[in-house]
């Protein structure tokens, strides 16, 4: 396997644990050493991997990139009461090539996917998020790809991959594996109306910031719905990063790292990553935010569930409702209250698409179909099972 090509965790890093207390993330972790090598992945249920790759930035200038400080910060953090085993694998160097790179992680994410490990990414540049995906190729299914970010990243589909065009390129690459792409926290001056216009013929979702906002509880049946999330850091706002260069306007932190919670509950995120850390000006504050989103995110995964079979569930509670000439089914867990509505499959389709049959949705989902209103993300959904 690949393990072999990753670097261990810095030996600053490694002095830092013990420095810190006992009770502490850094010394509850199983870590990628010089001296122990890759660790035991017997009962592991999170791995920590960075990938010190951004050639493809559009603004890349040659910089390398140090997760060290981020390391530090999140080792100093204390753990909640988690049952969960965490290990950290080191780094991924950048390859000879970009795609020397991309074949590496997608070696590695798809060989912890099947060990049913959860990788948590901290990257580079986010054409990564490209990797990321076609790592799930292995797993033979349609994928729901979460991108919180302000802008599409759709990009040009014809030209090179960059940090700025990677969900084009998923889009129309083979094998095609994408079933949803959903975008939390565009910013609508950072995008053209041709990308706007173009996520809406996809029967994509987007949802603006200020809506987010207004409502985080709005990212919730989204992420349930997720199997991939992949966070660009500028999404976050300059005054939080302490980033000049960085847009006025974001999430602030604890917005974010509410959304980060929000992924980890979600019992079908299989691959976190959060991308485009650079060299900033104060990044000791940008390396505890960091830190923070991936310890919330941890914390989600603990407080999970298991309700991805909701529907062969006895105790599920069951509601058919007519709408036009619909009858639309929705079930309601008694145990977390969380609700779901039933996509019709059509047999004759791929087959691929069999579990995106049962959408997460709201309670006011339900309502507004008891007035007759059918909810969009199940009409877009819909639409996808039937082209």
């Amino acid at each position: 396997m690949s393990y072999e090509f990753l670097s261990p965790v810095s030996d600053r890093v490694v002095a830092h644990t013990a420095l810190i207390s006992e009770y502490a993330l850094g010394n509850k972790l199983r870590i990628h050493t010089p001296e122990s090598g890759i660790p035991d992945f017997n009962g592991v249920d999170l791995a920590i991997i960075g990938i010190k790759e951004n050639r493809n930035s559009v603004n890349f200038l040659g910089e390398k990139l140090s997760f060290d400080t981020i390391r530090e910060s999140f080792y100093d953090l204390f753990p909640g009461n988690w049952n969960t085993t965490l290990m950290d694998l080191g780094d991924i160097e950048p390859g000879e090539k970009v795609k020397d790179t991309y074949y590496l992680v997608q070696e590695i994410l798809s060989d912890l996917l099947q060990k049913n490990i959860i990788p948590i990414i901290i990257g580079g540049s986010q054409d990564l998020v490209y990797a990321q995906y076609r790592s799930f190729d292995v797993l033979e299914r349609m994928v729901n790809l979460v991108n919180i970010d302000s802008r599409f990243d759709l990009g040009n589909s014809a030209e090179p991959i960059n940090n700025k065009s990677f969900v084009g390129k998923i889009i129309v690459e083979q094998p095609y594996n994408l079933f949803n792409y959903s975008n939390l926290g565009y910013q609508t001056y950072f995008n053209s109306q041709e990308e706007i216009d173009l996520i809406e013929k996809l029967y994509f979702d987007a949802y603006r910031l200020g809506e987010i906002i207004s409502d985080i509880t709005v990212v919730e049946p989204i992420m349930r719905d997720a199997d991939i999330v992949s966070l660009d850091i500028e999404a976050i706002n300059s005054t939080c990063l302490q980033n000049p260069t960085a847009s006025p306007n974001g999430f602030d932190g604890r917005e974010i790292c509410a959304i980060a919670r929000y992924a980890g509950i979600s019992d079908k995120v299989k691959s976190f990553g959060v991308y485009e850390f650079k060299n900033f000006k104060n990044e000791e504050t940008a390396s505890l935010m960091i830190a923070q989103i991936l310890w919330y995110f941890v914390e989600g995964v603990n407080y999970r569930s298991n309700e991805l079979n909701i529907r062969d569930n006895s105790d599920t509670l069951h509601y058919n409702v007519p709408v036009e000439d619909e009858v639309l089914s929705f079930y309601k867990s008694p145990k977390t209250e969380r609700w779901w509505i039933e996509i019709p499959f059509i047999s004759s389709s791929d087959n691929k698409l069999q579990r995106h049959t049962l959408l997460p949705c709201t309670y006011n989902d339900y309502e507004r179909a008891c007035n007759q209103e059918i909810p969009e993300r199940w009409w877009k959904a819909k639409r996808k099972n039937e082209v």
